[in-house]
């Protein structure tokens, strides 16, 4: 059985502003988010991008005391979704995940992944435009990648 990958905002707009938001459906089967990641996306969604409400509201909320409404609706529906690998960047929301025991990686992690599989010629190239694009990424896994 495949995994369902559950996408937080942060590796949305990322693969978005490069141009490389495909390799998502290149990648997987299912990629689901909630209706508050679809909000802070912003921009339209393609029709393979399933949009799902949490159903356990008291546990997203409890989570929101840590975490944004993007990040915490992402661990909420992770939780109540078997077979779940969740997508997510930020630290705090990683820890938090982790905490759950909730399979995760992140958007790097989606572009290694994909240049394995030949989706993406030169990665290094891709990691210096999303960079340029805001991509907040720490200098020690940026040599590791690159060096």
């Amino acid at each position: 059985m495949s995994k369902i990958i559950i996408s937080d905002t942060s590796c949305l707009i990322a693969l978005f502003n490069v141009g490389l938001l495909h390799i998502l459906k290149d990648l997987f089967d299912v990629i689901i988010i909630t209706p508050e990641i679809k909000e802070e996306f912003g921009q339209s969604l393609p029709n393979w991008i399933i949009i799902k409400q949490v159903k356990n509201i008291e546990k997203q909320s409890h989570i929101e005391a840590l975490l944004d409404k993007g990040e915490s609706s992402a661990i909420a529906l992770a939780l109540e979704t078997e077979n779940a690998f969740l997508i997510i960047d930020e630290i705090k929301g990683r820890k938090v995940a982790k905490s759950y025991e909730i399979d995760i990686i992140g958007t790097i992690g989606i572009l290694v992944l994909a240049n394995k599989k030949g989706l993406i010629k030169d990665l290094p190239a891709v990691i210096s435009k999303l960079i340029d694009n805001g991509f907040r990424l720490s200098e020690k896994l940026l040599q590791k990648l690159l060096g």
